[in-house]
């Protein structure tokens, strides 16, 4: 490689990966995709190698340009951060910070708080992606996920943001039809509806109590990968969810849902989780700390 890639051209190459598309990536950049198909070229030059394979709808990489995806997110990652660990004091934040969380937990609770940092912090720019699966901070570009549950990743640092907890909860009308389980064995004969969330084992309850652990095999005829629908499918009757308490508090206080089993609970705490690399970030501390302080203050309940 007889040719230095410029940094401008290898974040442009990161935008056209994730939007996968040259025409997209030109639209959000409010340039000409001539422009992006040219900048990429020099790029490819600079490399000597092709980065990807063109359709007329997508672009792929090529196994070369998977490679150079990499290094080009840790390259212009660690440009970011050089600037911020020379001012490791810095308490106004700057710039872009990519944060991600799950459906319910963000529109009900998160974007509200984000809201109020970006009142306090008028230089940072906030990107708030909503997803209900697993995923890869560095790869995807992510500074900060706001997760509730565990943490299983052994590569990545945590911070609590906020204590909460799982409970059983249905319907009076379930209640009525089925009975009340007297204990968590009970639960595997009775509708249970399963949500596939990040944290969570699909058709598997860990439960603790004043016997400690137990783990629960549960079946159901509903299942889904969104808390809110296996929420009102509760409601609607139509059999037992584990939910936060945030989440089936007002239900609680209104009688629309009653809490089964009030002795048992899945510790599902609210953490930061964000990547090694991103610890020197003042966007990223700034971020913690103002959630941690809001979250102290405003209860999720």
């Amino acid at each position: 490689m007889n040719e230095t890639p410029q940094l401008d051209d290898l974040q442009l190459f990161c935008m056209v990966v994730r939007h996968r598309s040259f025409a997209e990536t030109a639209r959000v950049m409010g340039v000409s995709k001539a422009l992006v198909s040219k900048r990429i070229a020099l790029l490819e030059q600079a490399i000597k190698e092709r980065l990807f394979h063109r359709t007329t709808r997508r672009v792929g990489l090529t196994a070369q340009g998977e490679v150079v995806h990499q290094w080009a997110q840790r390259i212009l990652e660690d440009v970011r951060l050089m600037g911020e660990a020379v001012s490791q004091e810095k308490q106004v934040a700057e710039g872009l910070v990519r944060i991600c969380s799950s459906s319910g937990f963000g529109r009900s609770k998160l974007a509200a708080a984000l809201s109020a940092l970006a009142l306090q912090q008028p230089l940072l720019e906030i990107q708030l992606e909503l997803l209900d699966r697993a995923v890869d901070l560095v790869e995807e570009g992510f500074q900060l996920d706001i997760r509730v549950g565990s943490v299983r990743e052994g590569n990545v640092i945590t911070r609590r943001i906020a204590a909460n907890r799982r409970i059983l909860c249905a319907a009076p009308a379930y209640i009525a039809a089925h009975g009340l389980p007297q204990s968590a064995i009970e639960l595997a004969r009775h509708q249970c509806i399963r949500i596939r969330e990040r944290d969570q084992d699909y058709g598997r309850w860990t439960l603790s109590g004043p016997q400690g652990e137990v783990v629960v095999r549960v079946e159901g005829r509903l299942s889904s990968n969104n808390g809110e629908i296996a929420r009102q499918w509760a409601l609607d009757g139509h059999g037992i969810i584990l939910r936060s308490e945030w989440d089936v508090a007002e239900d609680l206080q209104q009688g629309r849902l009653l809490q089964l089993l009030p002795d048992l609970f899945q510790p599902a705490d609210v953490w930061a989780v964000y990547p090694e690399r991103s610890s020197a970030s003042a966007k990223v501390r700034v971020c913690i700390a103002f959630l941690q302080q809001w979250f102290a203050t405003a209860q999720l309940r």
